[in-house]
């Protein structure tokens, strides 16, 4: 794949490495998703080359190049850029045979475009574009050249029907398609939310026959295309899909939800559907956990969270980081659904100077309108005070050994007693704060 930060630039490097395979005797186009995303006007950032120049081919007319998948026929292409190197993805023209792991196929022919274009996963992505020619009259009737078809689109599946009608179907038997990998039918919930398409009934169905199988997949691979799912502004749609498909119980090792039921929220997901476009995965993940979990309140039991959270770590292979920061957007949510009008200064404080207490306030503006008006209120007024929300601390452990105390156990205890002082304006100085530290000592 080409990547650069201008789609511009990338487009025309890619555009560059075609032509010199054309020059060079060779069919070559445009493949997959970049074609997809240029017909809807989307100006993909990355783009493939699909050829039927074999490997050692390709290797040839460019120095420098990286065989990644020799046996698959997939060569990187070095190209210049203004910041940093990137690559272009040139595979060549081939079918599949069995798909003996669910992943990969046993073995591979290279063939030409038809055939590459029948062992694709959906039609909207098994479409070619041959840049160096003009569009055709037909194509551009249905995509116009400002919605971005800028070449002639070569179409052996009927994908450019179902990109019109926005129908996300199986190339030939989905069966057969989801049999080769299972992933295909998290790859097809992805793509009906971000582009906002239906999914083909018979291709639907047959999903929902597989969706067990989907535990065969690795978790890896699961976890990928749940991150990419989550943080997309469909996100919700995402797993509304997943949940409709009977996918969710596979994809987190847990019980499937029955989408209709009658004491489901409407949206299936309105937490996460209530998050902004961009958002971290925590936020995402967390507010996924209240919709699945909690649909009716937003502070879930610490017991409720450590489950979910041990059982979602393997079942999307989540980092610890990801799995704490979840944990920890969630335990912020607990605390203020049940102890905010309780707390005082230095406690809410301390709430809001955590790193993660945006990603929770993210979630309340969601699931409890109420109390993040008054938590917003609350935050205009501590940051107005003396101290500030998070004041560097008037007293450290070194100072209190410098003052003659001896360490021990007590000191964490002493040192946050001390700091709640200065959160709440009791203590000002450094020798106020040593001389509570003393008494706390007795």
């Amino acid at each position: 794949m080409a990547q650069h930060a201008d789609p511009h630039a990338a487009r025309d490097a890619a555009s560059r490495i075609l032509r010199r395979l054309r020059d060079a005797g060779h069919t070559a186009y445009f493949a997959g998703g970049c074609v997809r995303d240029e017909l809807l006007g989307l100006h993909p950032a990355d783009y493939d080359i699909a050829t039927a120049a074999h490997p050692g081919q390709v290797a040839a007319l460019f120095p420098g190049t990286h065989a990644v998948g020799a046996a698959f026929g997939v060569v990187l292409v070095p190209i210049a850029r203004s910041r940093g190197s990137g690559v272009v993805e040139v595979a060549t023209f081939r079918t599949d045979s069995d798909y003996t792991d669910k992943r990969r196929p046993d073995r591979v022919s290279f063939a030409d475009a038809p055939g590459d274009a029948q062992r694709r996963d959906f039609t909207i992505n098994a479409l070619f574009l041959d840049p160096l020619e003009q569009p055709d009259p037909l194509t551009c009737a249905v995509f116009p050249p400002a919605a971005g078809v800028r070449g002639r689109v070569i179409d052996h599946v009927a994908g450019l029907r179902d990109l019109a009608d926005r129908v996300v179907r199986a190339v030939g038997d989905p069966d057969v398609r989801l049999a080769e990998d299972h992933l295909r039918a998290l790859r097809a919930a992805r793509f009906a939310a971000r582009l906002g398409f239906t999914l083909d009934a018979p291709t639907a169905a047959a999903i929902t026959r597989h969706a067990r199988q989907l535990g065969g997949v690795s978790r890896e691979r699961i976890g990928q295309e749940i991150r990419r799912m989550l943080l997309h502004p469909s996100r919700a749609d995402a797993v509304a899909i997943l949940t409709a498909l009977g996918l969710d119980g596979p994809t987190l090792n847990e019980p499937a939800l029955a989408p209709d039921e009658p004491n489901r929220p409407e949206p299936l997901c309105p937490t996460l559907a209530g998050l902004p476009p961009a958002c971290p995965l925590a936020t995402a993940l967390a507010a996924w956990i209240l919709d699945r979990h909690a649909p009716l309140s937003h502070a879930p039991s610490h017991e409720l969270i450590a489950a979910v959270l041990q059982r979602w770590r393997g079942a999307l292979m989540l980092s610890n980081s990801e799995r704490d920061a979840t944990r920890q957007v969630l335990t912020l949510l607990d605390r203020a659904g049940k102890e905010w009008p309780g707390m005082g200064t230095a406690a809410r404080k301390r709430w809001f100077s955590d790193d993660l207490s945006d990603q929770a306030l993210t979630i309340l503006a969601t699931t409890d309108k109420f109390l993040y008006s008054d938590m917003l209120t609350d935050l205009a007024v501590l940051t107005k005070t003396k101290s500030g929300i998070r004041p560097d601390p008037l007293l450290t452990g070194d100072e209190l050994v410098a003052a003659g105390l001896k360490p021990g156990p007590a000191f964490k205890r002493i040192l946050e007693r001390v700091y709640d002082a200065q959160l709440e304006e009791r203590v000002t100085t450094q020798q106020e704060a040593l001389e509570l530290a003393r008494s706390l000592c007795v």
